[in-house]
């Protein structure tokens, strides 16, 4: 005998509780007013990393993680798999996109004071988040094996090779070597398959359970406000699921028009081709640590260029608590710093391509 819809609902709710969680989103209010639309943008970085989960799944059954196998499953993947070329081109795609949703999401809560109390959690996990989503972005990066990749690796895990102390013991994890070579790429395969997506489920998951803890915020003017109010389901959800769908018709288009190249092998013999250069999201550090000096006072350029990122990224964390001394003081210090960080990023990525 076929069972009801509402026969099957309530035997997996009287096994798994689901009641009470789709009672806690059918009682969740979106607020209204003139920065709204930026509300969307954390639906649509959670949509693209969906997308991403899916079509790297889909490239995974034909992937060889191997020196000898690797360009050549991926050339196998784009000539011969029906839509290859297609799932290919979508991925990485939606890959960049969902970085630049990402720094969209972060900056307007940023700018909106969106991590005051009581979320300074949500902050956190959305900034580790970021964090996560650049190491997924370099170690994807490698695994078409091509020449562009491989030597654009070499450099980055260079980079990494700077820090004083632990310099070294960092490159030898990263390449599995003292040098890019086929144990690198089978290192960075385990990274974007393994290790990065069970940490970002992870921190995905509290990251949501904190969100619907604590709703959605409101710019500081509106706080003591009578604000209207959506609800989330199913007129905000509603208007969500039409911006995925344009993403995706987006993203579609995009990789129909300009397909993902796959270029050369990596030679890891012959000599580095002129004009390498990393992904966009890095390009601000790749031209900083190029227009620094070779020494500023006793410190080698480069090292402090990477000690001031690594400290830029651990302020970006302490935001909330900064945030808490500075309103003490009745500044607009943070804001003003924002406002700069994004210039100079915006200043020094356009430089990079165009220089």
């Amino acid at each position: 005998m076929r069972e009801s819809p509402k026969t099957m609902w309530m035997w997996l709710d009287s096994r798994l509780g689901l009641a009470p969680l789709v009672e806690m989103a059918r009682e969740k209010k979106i607020p209204l007013h003139r920065h709204s639309i930026w509300y969307y943008f954390g639906g649509m970085t959670l949509f693209l990393f969906m997308v991403q989960v899916i079509t790297g799944m889909l490239l995974l059954l034909y992937y060889r993680p191997s020196a000898e196998g690797a360009f050549e499953s991926v050339q196998f993947i784009m000539g011969e798999v029906r839509f290859g070329w297609l799932v290919r081109s979508i991925h990485s795609w939606s890959a960049n996109v969902m970085i630049a949703t990402l720094l969209i999401h972060l900056s307007s809560v940023y700018f909106l004071k969106a991590y005051r109390a009581p979320r300074e959690l949500t902050w956190v996990t959305g900034v580790l988040l970021l964090f996560v989503s650049l190491a997924f972005g370099f170690s994807g990066y490698l695994l078409p094996w091509n020449t562009l990749a491989f030597f654009a690796t070499k450099v980055g895990t260079e980079v990494a090779g700077v820090v004083p102390v632990v310099g070294g013991f960092l490159v030898r994890i990263l390449r599995g070597g003292d040098d890019v070579t086929g144990a690198t790429l089978t290192r960075f395969f385990g990274f974007h398959v393994a290790i990065l997506p069970a940490v970002t489920a992870s921190i995905v998951l509290v990251h949501l359970l904190l969100v619907q803890r604590h709703g959605m915020s409101v710019p500081p003017s509106l706080v003591n406000r009578d604000v209207p109010v959506m609800k989330f389901i199913p007129n905000f959800l509603l208007r969500d699921a039409m911006g995925w769908l344009a993403a995706l018709g987006a993203l579609a288009a995009l990789s129909a028009i300009y397909p993902w190249e796959l270029g050369e092998k990596a030679d890891p013999f012959a000599p580095a081709p002129a004009g390498i250069r990393p992904e966009w999201f890095f390009m601000f550090m790749f031209q900083t640590l190029k227009l620094l000096p070779g020494r500023v006072i006793f410190v080698d350029g480069e090292v402090l260029g990477v000690l001031a990122f690594g400290l830029l990224g651990i302020l970006l964390l302490l935001v909330p608590l900064l945030d808490k001394q500075i309103a003490k003081e009745g500044g607009r210090l943070l804001n003003i710093i924002g406002v700069v960080l994004l210039l100079y990023v915006a200043a020094m990525t356009l430089m990079g391509y165009v220089v």
